[in-house]
């Protein structure tokens, strides 16, 4: 099994690491009840996807702080 990340705005793939999701994920405890669903996908194929922000992406959003209050800014 592998954990990528990947920005949840731009949809680049930032990294992958080849780990033991649940394990890593329960030694973790970074997300309140949840919120767990909001950040991490699991597929059928056993991959994990953390949704994270990239630099670029954190860069703009620093530029333009109205875009934290859409979902989804990039077309």
């Amino acid at each position: 099994m592998t954990i990528r990340y990947r920005c949840r705005h731009c949809e680049t793939e930032i990294g992958t690491l080849p780990f033991d999701a649940d394990e890593t994920i329960k030694k973790l405890h970074l997300f309140e009840v949840g919120e767990v669903d909001d950040y991490i996908e699991k597929d059928e194929n056993g991959h994990t996807t953390v949704h994270c922000i990239c630099e670029h992406c954190e860069d703009s959003l620093r530029q333009f702080p109205d875009y934290y209050a859409l979902k989804k800014w990039l077309q």
